[in-house]
């Protein structure tokens, strides 16, 4: 369970390194509107994204 969980992680890291590496503007500009957003969208984003997370990983379990 800890390797697959570790694992995981390292796969995220990986995922998440791919827009900054290919398209740093794109990314800058991403999170310059990240900052301008208020408090509660920043949360359903985030809600949003967990839940899309959750569906993926009871589907493909």
């Amino acid at each position: 369970m800890g390797r697959t969980l570790l694992l995981a992680f390292a796969l995220m890291l990986v995922l998440e390194g791919v827009i900054p590496f290919v398209a740093p503007a794109t990314w800058r500009e991403t999170f310059s509107r990240l900052i301008r957003m208020a408090d509660g969208q920043i949360r359903f984003v985030g809600f949003a994204s967990m839940l899309a997370g959750l569906v993926l990983l009871i589907v493909f379990s």
